[in-house]
Parts: structure tokens; sequence; C-alpha cells
């Protein structure tokens, strides 16, 4: 899995800078070159942990679903932990 380009991350911290400041969010004293620094590493661990992820799927998830269908998943699974405080 090949990490995202210099612009991608870029549209990655600008979108999560935009949706944060339209929620009234505070980043505190996140700057927004630490903020991209956040979104490198994030990036860098998912290319890095690319191999567990999909290890860790049961086996017949892992043969038949495609990687945008894991990716998918892997999304839900986030989000849905973010919801719901997990």
């Amino acid at each position: 899995m090949a990490a995202l380009s210099a612009p991608d991350r870029i549209a990655v911290g600008a979108q999560f800078q935009s949706v944060g400041s339209q929620a009234l969010e505070s980043f505190g004293a996140v700057t927004k070159a630490d903020l991209q620094a956040a979104v490198a590493a994030v990036d860098d661990w998912v290319v890095a942990n690319a191999a567990s992820y999909n290890n860790a799927l049961p086996t017949a998830a892992k043969n038949a679903l495609t990687a945008s269908q894991k990716a998918k998943l892997l999304m839900y699974v986030v989000e849905r932990r973010y919801q719901t405080g997990a």
C-alpha cells in the first residue's frame, strides 16, 4: 500500500480543519503544520500496519473482499467507535 501523495495529505489536513471549524472545535495550540505532521503520521501508520490489518481479518473476508472493501470496513468500524465513544 502506498502512502498518500503530498497534495492528498494537504487535502486531508484542510478537510479536517474545515470540518472542525464548522463544528466550532478548538485545536488548542496545534498549528496547521502540527496537523499536517499528524496527517503524515497517521498515513504512515496505515501503510506500516496494512498487512497486520489484513491478517487480522477472518480468512473468508481476507480472501474475498477487495482492498477497497477492506478499507471501507475499517472506516465504518472506526467511525462507529468514534460515534459511540468506544
